[in-house]
């Protein structure tokens, strides 16, 4: 039922920015939370942010002051942008939607997440 697409991810030099872009099907960003993750080689997938259905926004504090996620129901996409990236900021990206719409609380652990997107690649140089 649910289904999510991510695309915008690409290779940029450390300060620039990319816009990430999860279209998502039926009314899933406008009843689901839908988050971004990111896995890093060697490493853990990380939450990064989230948006709920009611439009709350949390992100983690390595990114707050660079990335921002949003959301265009009438397209129904959420983004993700991103803003002074660092080469750490290299990893795979995946959009991902909470286990049922109208969540209480915003979820920020991969097993709290029952949909997702197959990855995009984002790769920092210095």
């Amino acid at each position: 039922q649910v289904q999510l697409v991510e695309s915008g991810g690409g290779l940029v030099q450390a300060g620039g920015s990319l816009r990430l872009s999860c279209a998502a099907s039926g009314r899933t960003v406008s009843q689901y939370t839908m988050g971004w993750f990111r896995q890093a080689p060697g490493k853990e997938r990380e939450f990064v942010a989230a948006i709920m259905w009611s439009g709350s926004t949390y992100s983690i504090n390595s990114v707050k002051d660079r990335f921002f996620i949003s959301r265009d129901t009438a397209k129904s996409t959420v983004y993700l942008q991103m803003n002074s990236l660092k080469p750490e900021d290299t990893a795979v990206y995946y959009c991902a939607a909470d286990r049922g719409p109208f969540g209480v609380v915003i979820p920020t652990t991969p097993s709290r997440y029952g949909y997702w997107g197959q990855g995009t690649q984002v790769t920092v140089s210095s």
